[in-house]
């Protein structure tokens, strides 16, 4: 745990070996426990953190929600740890909110992995990606969404779009959702795409991303980025969506060995 303006950010740490990877969760606004599986599977040459980005427990409740805060509580987390430096893992927003920070405190990081993440040009593919996250779903389900008790639920109904088979998606994790930090935060990544992907253009820290190849978030969202940024690189993984370590386990260990080699 560590003092931030409002209160705090907390989370957990394992201890491992001696390179560090701390890991950022998707929403905005989601709970970071859905991460847990992800985390399992970096080995043991890893000390792996994440902390709770602030709008739920255990981390502050408090704003303001935007990017530049998110980046000022990701540094202030890594200080907790006593982390001079460290490779981000971001998954979906996660990876988005890690081009900021790269962009804006490099000298903290080893290098970047993006997990199925918004893109970085344009709208970052987010209008495609709610697009395709429908159309995967069945009549009846979507018409339920109107009815839905909240935005768990809501997600609960969508799940199944998220795999590379919505007829046999993996188990839906358990998730908590702040729906202020979401639409706060969105109102910030729309109007800081532009300048995020010029910045991009001069960043000095390795990135690799790894996608799913049959979820419904676009291939330009990764590909995009990988044009823009110097030296980056891309994995399609076949048979993945959008949480590729649920469904081709291993994946994302193997592509965070590739940044680090």
């Amino acid at each position: 745990m560590t003092a931030v303006d409002t209160g705090a950010v907390a989370g957990w740490v394992r201890e491992g070996g001696p390179r560090h990877a701390l890991l950022l969760h998707g929403g905005p606004g989601l709970g970071y426990e859905y991460l847990d599986a992800l985390a399992d599977e970096i080995g043991p040459a890893w000390s792996v953190a994440s902390f709770q980005q602030r709008g739920l427990a255990p981390s502050t409740l408090d704003g303001p929600f935007d990017i530049a805060t998110a980046v000022a509580d990701i540094a202030a987390f890594l200080d907790a740890l006593g982390w001079d430096r460290a490779v981000l893992v971001g998954h979906s927003w996660g990876g988005h909110l890690a081009l900021h920070a790269a962009v804006a405190i490099p000298d903290r990081f080893v290098g970047v992995l993006g997990v199925d993440p918004l893109g970085a040009v344009g709208d970052g593919g987010q209008q495609e990606f709610a697009e395709a996250l429908t159309a995967r779903i069945p009549a009846d389900d979507l018409a339920r969404l109107a009815d839905a008790a909240d935005s768990v639920e809501a997600l609960r109904i969508l799940w199944p779009g998220y795999a590379a088979n919505p007829a046999d998606p993996p188990p839906f994790p358990g998730v908590r959702i702040s729906d202020e930090v979401s639409d706060a935060l969105w109102v910030d990544i729309r109007a800081r795409m532009g300048a995020l992907a010029a910045a991009l253009a001069d960043l000095a820290v390795p990135v690799g991303i790894v996608t799913g190849g049959a979820g419904p978030m676009p291939a330009t969202a990764a590909s995009d980025i990988v044009e823009v940024v110097p030296d980056a690189w891309l994995e399609v993984v076949d048979g993945a969506g959008h949480f590729p370590w649920l469904e081709r386990p291993g994946c994302v260990g193997a592509a965070l060995d590739r940044l680090m080699a």
